[in-house]
């Protein structure tokens, strides 16, 4: 690893070795300024606030002192435990405090948070691209002006081709960034599309939510090699029928033969499976009134 990763970790592992638990008010806590992880009132939120209502908060939250306001943190591990920690009630919150510059704490909080197991498209692309620019940072104000740090090296699990794939998510507007971390519009596509100025972009978002569309792989793939698009060829190539929305459900013969009438086949079977569908579901709906 680089010398400037080697300090970093020697810094954290340093203040480790004598860290005590603080708590700290939540008053005087801030949220890491440009952070990539979204804190939302869901019902992961709402379960993690029931749990700290119940047992407090179990794992301290990882915080720094501002340099700009004695006595105020900036949080570098912990958002969501601070917010449910708020949203139960309490005041204070158990923390460890390192005295680490925002470079190193900006990596601490990317990997702090990278192992997630539900992490957003928007939130690992942000979240690279935080760790790229504080790394080469670090590396200019050490000295090390003509030392940049590659993407193969941002990562432990993903290549360098991969992360720089999600740091071009960085250049999606915020609506169909949305849509990217809803899976409305795949991880491949969006990237396709970030390469679209700010105003095709937008267009695209408008069409998407009119129509209820969203374009394809070949189609963004179209519209990011023509470079300037506008509104009509964008409307008229999301007007394009596209193979996927010509939906299909498949059932094995030897199956369907199980269950069909002697002598039902062909549109007769058709139909017979679509009432045994419709009597199901209208028997499902009586069973939920029921209870």
């Amino acid at each position: 690893m680089n010398e400037l990763w080697d300090a970093s970790a020697r810094t954290l592992e340093n203040s480790n070795n004598d860290k005590q638990i603080t708590q700290v008010p939540i008053s005087k806590l801030h949220p890491f300024e440009g952070h990539p992880y979204k804190v939302l009132d869901n019902e992961e939120m709402d379960s993690l606030t029931e749990s700290i209502r119940e047992n407090g908060v179990l794992t301290p939250v990882l915080v720094r002192p501002l340099e700009s306001a004695p006595g105020e943190y900036e949080i570098i591990a912990g958002h969501r435990r601070v917010h449910a920690a708020q949203q139960a009630g309490l005041d204070t919150v158990p923390a460890f405090v390192h005295a680490i510059d925002r470079d190193t704490a900006s990596i601490l909080l990317v990997d702090s948070n990278l192992h997630r197991e539900h992490i957003l498209p928007s939130e690992k692309a942000f979240a690279y691209k935080l760790k790229l620019e504080a790394l080469n940072h670090q590396g200019r104000t050490s000295g090390q002006v003509g030392q940049k740090w590659s993407r193969e090296q941002i990562s432990d699990t993903e290549s360098g081709r991969t992360v720089q794939r999600y740091i071009r998510l960085t250049h999606l507007g915020p609506k169909l960034l949305d849509l990217v971390d809803q899976g409305r519009i795949a991880f491949s596509v969006g990237v396709e599309l970030s390469y679209l100025d700010a105003d095709a972009q937008a267009n695209i978002a408008e069409i998407a939510a009119r129509d209820e569309v969203t374009p394809s792989y070949s189609q963004a793939s179209r519209m990011h090699r023509a470079g300037v698009c506008t509104p009509e060829q964008i409307d008229a190539i999301l007007s394009e029928e596209k193979p996927n929305q010509r939906e299909t459900v498949k059932i094995r013969a030897d199956r369907l033969r199980e269950v069909l009438p002697s002598g039902v086949e062909g549109d007769q079977a058709e139909e017979f499976i679509l009432k045994a569908c419709e009597h199901y579901r209208k028997y499902l709906q009586r069973q939920r009134d029921a209870r």
